[in-house]
């Protein structure tokens, strides 16, 4: 893990004690809401449909044990005993009183969080793969860029104020965990044919009411360049962006209205003019960020020990769930293992303060007192030796966090949707929930396999729906609520919008269409090992209309 110095403590413990400042100024009417809503949301402070909501920053999804209690506590002291993940690593809790908020953000401080640029118009949080540093695919690790671009992007003066939001991802993977391709810069480590690591970039991807796949800018970007290429890209969009309609202000219109080609060449011109000037990054400045990143001293072991084969073998729970939940690591004898957070008939990404502190004391047991956090709303304990995932597995099981339902229809990426959100049109939680207990036998789950499910309660697409496997889209219509239906999109290295399969439909009949949708993709695989999203590509979406027309 990254370990911060003086300089990130003073400036997180700084903003906390200027935001308490703004906060009385409103809570005395000195200041009205409009004026202070640039305030509260570079700070974090979101004003939802039933009380201000916090959004807490966890840069490239990495936390410690003792920052994951200090959530708990937060959960705990100040709002109502749970936070929920959302889909770029962050957690948010909905019902912090505002008089609270500077508390709470002195409170988290003292353990190295803050909610600094998680909302506004300016460039958010870094995120990464969620296996980062122990994946064995990847070139490196990309979480210590992520860490670059983290100190490069706070409170940069130009940047404060964009025309729009900003989200940058970055993978060091062949395949793509991190959804580089719907972000506004995607950034992937690469190796040239001279063996040297740089980044491909891709700009212009996003989701919401105009989603775009993202268009390669640059084949290979020397490592030097990274901060000096990406101020090119943000001055160039700060500078044409559109600032006359929230709608067509983010980079992928600016991108889509003047054509790749065009902002290549005002990209490039602007980063002739500054690319060897002070931007330029040098060993010294790399090394000392490199030298705060800390490693597990990773013991010498072997894969699949005895006592884990015995394990398996002796009990079928275990080894269900070891299937599903446990990923290969760079270094023999350690597993990775997802955390689902998506126990069947509870709200998707959501967790109980009493949740996370096990799982801090998990950490601490087993994986080196490191946990992740992924796009997908899942957990991530990435440093646990398979000798110890039996014990592991039992303690997680006793707190709830054990369900073996990691990539499967159950684990679906869902908005707050209607319950929370000022900007929805309909429910997601409930949908959510109702699909998965339609599906909460795990061997008929299994038997459908791997299938993303990714709902959103409006066009801004919170829920990633463009991506799904299925996508679900809540509308309004006549007062009530309408879900559209998407077949066929991917996140990862294959990115592709799914295609829409027919007229909306009334929120009473979205379950069993689901269920049908499913039952059709069974009886047209052609074998078991043909993905559902395969069989979307090979016949398109036609072939499951007729689960619409079943009601319609």
């Amino acid at each position: 893990m990254y370990v911060y110095d003086e300089f990130d403590r003073t400036f997180i413990a700084e903003r906390a004690a200027q935001f308490r400042d703004q906060v009385a100024r409103r809570l005395s009417g000195e200041v009205t809401e409009d004026e202070f809503k640039p305030l509260r949301l570079m700070n974090g402070v979101y004003l939802q449909l039933h009380a201000y909501m916090l959004r807490i920053a966890i840069p490239y999804g990495t936390l410690s044990s003792n920052q994951l209690r200090k959530i708990a506590e937060i959960g705990r002291v100040y709002d109502r005993g749970y936070g929920h993940f959302t889909t770029r690593q962050n957690i948010q809790f909905n019902w912090i009183k505002l008089s609270d908020m500077p508390d709470v953000l002195v409170s988290l401080a003292e353990a190295g969080l803050h909610a600094i640029q998680t909302s506004g118009n300016c460039i958010r949080n870094i995120t990464t793969d969620q296996w980062a540093g122990v994946a064995p695919d990847e070139i490196e690790d990309p979480r210590f860029w992520a860490e670059v671009l983290r100190q490069w992007s706070s409170l940069h003066p130009e940047f404060t104020f964009l025309p729009r939001k900003f989200k940058i991802a970055i993978t060091a993977a062949p395949h793509d965990r991190a959804a580089i391709k719907v972000h506004d810069v995607g950034l992937r480590l690469v190796r040239n044919d001279a063996g040297e690591v740089g980044f491909q970039v891709l700009v212009g991807g996003g989701l919401g009411r105009s989603p775009f796949i993202g268009k390669l800018l640059r084949d290979f970007l020397p490592k030097e360049h990274l901060i000096s290429y990406l101020e090119a890209i943000l001055r160039t969009y700060n500078a044409h962006g559109r600032r006359d309609n929230i709608y067509k202000a983010r980079i992928k219109i600016l991108v889509h209205e003047i054509g790749v080609e065009k902002l290549k060449a005002d990209v490039e011109k602007e980063w002739e003019r500054i690319r060897d000037g002070y931007l330029k990054l040098d060993d010294a400045f790399l090394a000392d960020i490199r030298s705060r990143f800390i490693y597990p001293a990773y013991e010498t072991l072997e894969d699949e020990p005895e006592g884990l084969k015995r394990a398996l073998a002796a009990d079928a729970r275990f080894a269900t769930w070891h299937r599903n939940s446990v990923a290969p690591h760079k270094a023999p004898g350690y597993g990775i293992v997802t955390v689902s957070l998506k126990p069947i008939g509870k709200p998707p990404g959501d967790a109980t303060s009493g949740q996370l502190d096990a799982l801090a004391d998990l950490a601490d047991t087993y994986s080196a007192g490191e946990i992740r956090v992924g796009h997908e709303q899942n957990l991530v304990l990435p440093h646990v030796r398979q000798q110890d995932l039996y014990a592991l597995w039992q303690k997680l099981d006793a707190a709830g966090l054990a369900t073996p339902n990691v990539n499967l229809i159950s684990d679906s990426i869902t908005c707050p949707g209607l319950d929370y959100c000022s900007l929805a049109n309909a429910r997601s939680i409930p949908i959510a929930t109702a699909i998965a207990e339609r599906f909460a036998d795990h061997d008929k789950a299994r038997s459908v396999g791997r299938l993303h499910l990714n709902i959103s309660g409006c066009i801004n697409a919170c829920g990633h729906h463009h991506v799904g496997h299925i996508g679900i889209l809540g509308v309004e219509k006549n007062d009530r609520e309408f879900y559209q239906i998407t077949l066929g999109g991917k996140a990862d290295e294959d990115a592709r919008f799914g295609d829409l399969l027919g007229p909306a439909i009334p929120y009473e009949e979205v379950v069993d269409t689901i269920e049908r949708i499913v039952n059709r993709y069974l009886d047209l695989r052609q074998s078991e090992t043909e993905l559902f999203v395969d069989t979307v590509k090979r016949l398109g979406v036609e072939p499951f209309k007729e689960a619409l027309h079943a009601v319609h």
